[in-house]
């Protein structure tokens, strides 16, 4: 999710007015995904990141006005990552407990950045922060793929709510991810794969 972009093959050419700018702001949004996961958002500068891509500070403000306005769209970024993963591994017949652990395992075997990853979360449970919009928003999302059929409560005779349903997961991958920092020789991802399947029917 951190890569950067392939360099553009020398003599290729953008198709429209607007293709170079939109190549240009992808650059921008990866490097930035890059920056965040190594140094947190807090230590990551827009000068780093335009070094990254390897334009001017000036130049990078063209793009995106702020560093507040860069994390919203390296989030949305991270999410489209995630979820273009999700349906590649989906696709490839893993069992459906298996889909969130797999999709995690690269930020789990990556503890620094899952740390600072974990600092934007938590820093966004403040409502002024930048992204808080962003990640209530992200529930929503998440509710209604729940809420949707894909991840069905057992019947055990206890209607279970989809707020209920994302609240529980969630939680779930949010405790991990702590416990997988505090305790790094521990696997948890295993543990993930368990709550899924004891929440789940054979059809979600």
């Amino acid at each position: 999710m951190a890569e950067k972009l392939a360099p553009v093959e020398r003599g290729a050419r953008r198709r429209g007015p607007y293709a170079g700018t939109s190549a240009r702001r992808a650059e921008i949004v990866r490097a930035a995904l890059a920056g965040f996961a190594e140094h947190g958002y807090d230590r990551a500068s827009l000068r780093d990141i335009a070094v990254r891509v390897g334009v001017t500070h000036a130049a990078l403000l063209r793009h995106f006005a702020s560093k507040e306005e860069l994390l919203l769209a390296a989030l949305a970024q991270r999410d489209a990552d995630d979820e273009a993963l999700a349906h590649q591994i989906m696709t490839s017949r893993v069992p459906a407990e298996r889909v969130l652990a797999s999709v995690l395992e690269d930020e789990f075997s990556h503890p620094n950045h899952q740390r600072n990853w974990l600092a934007i979360t938590i820093a966004a449970t403040n409502p002024s922060h930048p992204a808080h919009e962003f990640f209530m928003a992200r529930k929503q999302r998440m509710r209604q793929y729940l809420n949707g059929g894909q991840l069905a409560m057992l019947n055990d005779g206890e209607t279970v709510t989809a707020e209920e349903k994302v609240t529980m997961v969630l939680a779930m991958i949010d405790g991990l991810r702590i416990q997988s920092l505090l305790d790094p020789d521990r696997p948890v991802l295993p543990l993930l794969e368990r709550f899924v399947r004891m929440i789940s029917t054979n059809e979600a």
